[in-house]
């Protein structure tokens, strides 16, 4: 079965199964999918219960999206490193495109390159680097979706980092601001992959949101990208990487994160 096809049945069971038709996206990365559960009277949908989709398999992702009147949120995404095609990586992308999502937030935990940075600290990703190799739109172009060569020249939505920024300071939260290069894991990056990002003008590394990020685009969505800085990258402290330290971290951050996203949903969803 192609592409499409899948892609309609996986929506047409969400639309008949939720009566919601939110405009705003949410893709909560590991550890941060709490927000997800303050959402008051939404509905759940296990992945494994809706047509075509993949299912998490990292700890931290719930797998499931939750659904509300103003909201559509990932608790979970899928990893090109846990043996997903792109493809699969970004189907929830156009289904949430084909539900109605107009605006995106996409959320990770990464680790910090820019030395600046410290652990725990929220940064709005200004731009991307692809060094994982892969592009999700190889192969036969979807039309009804997007043009064939999609412009990433603002991947990152100036009017939503604004909006953003403006939440931040009514909650007196300090944002960082910087570039964010995927790799594709699942091993974490050696000392001189962290030179050379840091050469290249990485700012924070990790595993995802890039696939999800060029699909959304090619679909005409707008997007903002959070990453949680969870530990520094290799060789910046000279210790030992762990997926625990991630998940430590963004439970010590999640009560500022929820504000943030609360408050950069609301107003999304006012413009």
């Amino acid at each position: 079965m192609d592409l499409e096809k899948r892609l309609e049945q996986a929506t047409q069971y969400l639309k008949e199964n939720c009566p919601y038709r939110p405009k705003v996206g949410v893709i909560l990365g590991s550890g941060l999918g709490s927000y997800g559960d303050t959402l008051v009277g939404a509905r759940h949908f296990l992945y494994e219960n809706i047509p075509h989709f993949p299912v998490s398999t990292v700890e931290g992702h719930v797998g499931r999206f939750v659904i509300t009147d103003h909201v559509i949120c990932m608790q979970g995404r899928f990893h090109f490193y846990e043996g997903y095609d792109m493809g699969e990586v970004t189907f929830p992308i156009r289904v949430m495109k084909l539900l109605g999502v107009e605006k995106l937030i996409v959320t990770n935990a990464a680790g910090g390159i820019n030395t600046e940075f410290g652990c725990g600290d929220l940064m709005l990703i200004t731009d991307h680097i692809n060094l994982c190799g892969k592009n999700p739109l190889i192969g036969r172009n979807l039309d009804s979706f997007g043009l064939r060569f999609p412009d990433m020249s603002q991947a990152y939505s100036k009017e939503l980092l604004e909006i953003a920024k403006k939440v931040a300071k009514k909650i007196d939260l300090p944002l960082k601001e910087g570039v964010y290069m995927y790799f594709s894991g699942p091993s974490f990056e050696t000392p001189a992959e962290i030179r050379a990002a840091r050469i290249l003008g990485a700012d924070a590394a990790g595993m995802s949101t890039v696939p999800e990020v060029i699909v959304a685009n090619h679909c005409g969505i707008n997007v903002l990208g959070i990453s949680c800085i969870t530990n520094m990258a290799a060789g910046v402290l000279q210790q030992p990487l762990t997926h625990i330290e991630v998940m430590e971290t963004t439970e010590k951050v999640k009560e500022k994160f929820i504000e943030l996203v609360k408050g950069i949903v609301e107003e999304m969803t006012k413009a």
